[in-house]
C-alpha cells in the first residue's frame, strides 16, 4: 500500500492566478487549481523574494545575535542577522551585506549550511542559512527603517534561550542548533 502513494500524481495544476496585493516585500494572489482528483480548489500565495540568515560565530564561540521589534507578532526578538534578497540576488552577497549591514561584522570564512522554505503551505520564500566565522568588527550601516540592537551570546546561552522560549525565531532555532551540532560533533566542519 505505501508504494501506491509514492506513484500518485500530487501535483496541482494552475489553471488561473488573480493578484490580490502587491507591496514592497511581498505579493499576494490566489491560484485556482486541479487537484490530483479531478476537483477544483483555491490557494491563496504568498510571494517572496527569498531572504538570507547568518550564524556568525566570534573566536570565542559567541553567536552573534539582533534583537529588533516585529510587528507581526508585535514582540521585540533575538534573532540571527537575515535579510530578504533583492530580485536575482546572489545569496551569499545578500548574507555578506546583511551581516554588515545589521551588525557591523565582515568574516573571512563563509559556508552555506543549508536552504529550506520557510512556510510552503502559504509562501514561496525560500531561506539561505549561511555560516560565518573569522569575524572582523566594524560600522553597522542599518536601513533608515531599521532599529536593531546587536548582541553576543555564549552559543550554549542561546542554546538554552531556546528551550526557555526566549528565542522563538524558525531561522534562529535552525542556525543555533546546526552551531550547537558543529561544536559537539565536528563532522560539520567549515
Amino acid at each position: 500500500m505505501q508504494e501506491e502513494w509514492k506513484k500518485m500524481d500530487l501535483t496541482e495544476k494552475t489553471l488561473e492566478t488573480r493578484e490580490i496585493f502587491s507591496g514592497r516585500i511581498i505579493k499576494v494572489r490566489v491560484d485556482t487549481v486541479c487537484l490530483p482528483d479531478g476537483q477544483e480548489s483555491t490557494r491563496e500565495v504568498v510571494e517572496h523574494a527569498g531572504a538570507v540568515a547568518v550564524v556568525a560565530l566570534d573566536g570565542d564561540n559567541n553567536i552573534i545575535m539582533v534583537r529588533q521589534y516585529r510587528k507581526p507578532v508585535e514582540m521585540v526578538l533575538t534573532e540571527i542577522p537575515a535579510g530578504t534578497m533583492e530580485k536575482d540576488e546572489d545569496p551569499l552577497l545578500c548574507a555578506k551585506r546583511e551581516l554588515r549591514e545589521e551588525t557591523g561584522f565582515s568574516a573571512d570564512h563563509w559556508y552555506k549550511i543549508l536552504s529550506y522554505y520557510s512556510a510552503p503551505g502559504f509562501t514561496d520564500e525560500c531561506l539561505h542559512l549561511y555560516l560565518a566565522t573569522g569575524l572582523t568588527d566594524g560600522e553597522i550601516d542599518l536601513d533608515e527603517d531599521e532599529f536593531v540592537e546587536t548582541v553576543h551570546l555564549p552559543l550554549k546561552e542561546a542554546w538554552r534561550m531556546i528551550f526557555a522560549g526566549k528565542i522563538v525565531d524558525g531561522k534562529s532555532i535552525i542556525g543555533i542548533q546546526y552551531a550547537m551540532g558543529r561544536e559537539s560533533n565536528n563532522t560539520f566542519s567549515a
